[in-house]
């Protein structure tokens, strides 16, 4: 199982970002280290965000190593999941969840 300490968590964030400051709190409250990536109007940091995002246009964008998680909300939803601490690395597996916890899943709830 990979350490936590070797997964490079970094997220893009941008000036104003109110949805930025809430993921940057969760994985804090979490004990996530991250790199924070600036984006700015230069026309570099625009190429990098946008080859880094496949074309994102909203921040945050957060990646967990080499997998691109998305936005804040997304971030909210593998944590639920509990595939934020598989790709972390805190954990071997995803837990094992119920029929019934699979289709209510399914249906949203």
């Amino acid at each position: 199982m990979v350490q936590h300490d070797d997964v490079e968590v970094v997220i893009w964030t941008g000036r104003g970002c109110g949805a930025c400051v809430q993921a940057k709190q969760f994985l804090g409250r979490k004990k996530v280290a991250f790199k924070e990536r600036r984006l700015k109007s230069d026309a570099a940091t625009q190429r990098a965000f946008a080859k880094a995002t496949r074309g994102a246009r909203t921040v945050p964008q957060i990646f967990v190593g080499q997998h691109h998680v998305g936005g804040f909300d997304d971030l909210l939803q593998v944590e639920k999941t509990g595939e934020l601490d598989v790709l972390l690395g805190r954990a071997a597996t995803l837990p094992q969840r119920s029929a019934m916890q699979r289709f209510l899943r399914w249906f949203g709830f």
